[in-house]
């Protein structure tokens, strides 16, 4: 699997316009959503500048992204204007692939402020 990711620099008058592009029923998920290989798509808003955002594209394999890109070219070609009208810069910052074996999770079940963690540790009597 792998993820391509995008930044994108909005206007500030068409930050809701983008957020509804790329969300869920927006033109990103129309034009991709329902096809083969596409597995979703993340956006991200930046916390200290609301119009910087990164896109996260999720893809079985970048060959089928490239298959339905070609597929479906005068439908993005015809989105990618649309955007352009709205943004002030775009690049793609590259294409990645999870690692598994370097990905960092939780042990354990879910914990609850970590109460738990510090019962385990007798620092806390049970309730």
């Amino acid at each position: 699997m792998i993820q391509i990711v995008w930044e994108f620099v909005v206007k500030e008058q068409a930050r809701g316009q983008f957020e509804l592009a790329y969300g869920p029923g927006g033109a990103w998920s129309a034009l991709f959503g329902h096809s083969p290989g596409f597995r979703g798509t993340a956006v991200l808003r930046d916390t200290e500048n609301p119009r910087r955002y990164l896109t996260i594209d999720l893809w079985d394999t970048g060959g089928r992204q490239e298959e339905l890109l070609a597929e479906r070219r005068a439908m993005y070609s015809g989105l990618d204007a649309v955007l352009g009208d709205w943004i002030e810069s775009k690049s793609v910052v590259g294409v990645f692939r999870v690692l598994a074996e370097a990905t960092v999770r939780p042990r354990g079940g879910p914990r609850q402020g970590g109460t738990g963690e510090a019962r385990r540790r007798g620092r806390l009597a049970p309730r």
